[in-house]
């Protein structure tokens, strides 16, 4: 097989990463560039479509819970707004008295 050398920049927290992994997998650090991005490479990336049947699903699995919340949330403020009604007419009988 023959060989290119390509070169990348990296912090020197991630090199000490990449190094560690390869002592630790008896790997050289290029072996595990070279498996990683074969394997980066290899997931073939969603094209528009595809992205947007997934977001769909997942809106259509979010949008009943998010219609639940809504619906809370409008009986606790019906409630909160018959609360302030009645302290209001007593505070206006009592006013009255």
């Amino acid at each position: 097989m023959q060989t290119e050398r390509v070169t990348f920049l990296t912090s020197a927290e991630h090199k000490a990463m990449l190094d560690s992994f390869a002592r630790d997998s008896n790997m050289s650090v290029g072996h595990v560039l070279r498996e990683a991005s074969s394997q980066y490479m290899a997931e073939a990336p969603l094209n528009e479509d595809e992205k947007l049947a997934i977001l769909v699903a997942e809106l259509n699995e979010a949008v009943p819970a998010i219609a639940d919340s809504f619906d809370r949330m409008t009986a606790l403020l019906d409630d909160a707004h018959k609360e302030l009604r009645q302290l209001r007419t007593r505070r206006e009988k009592a006013r009255k008295s």
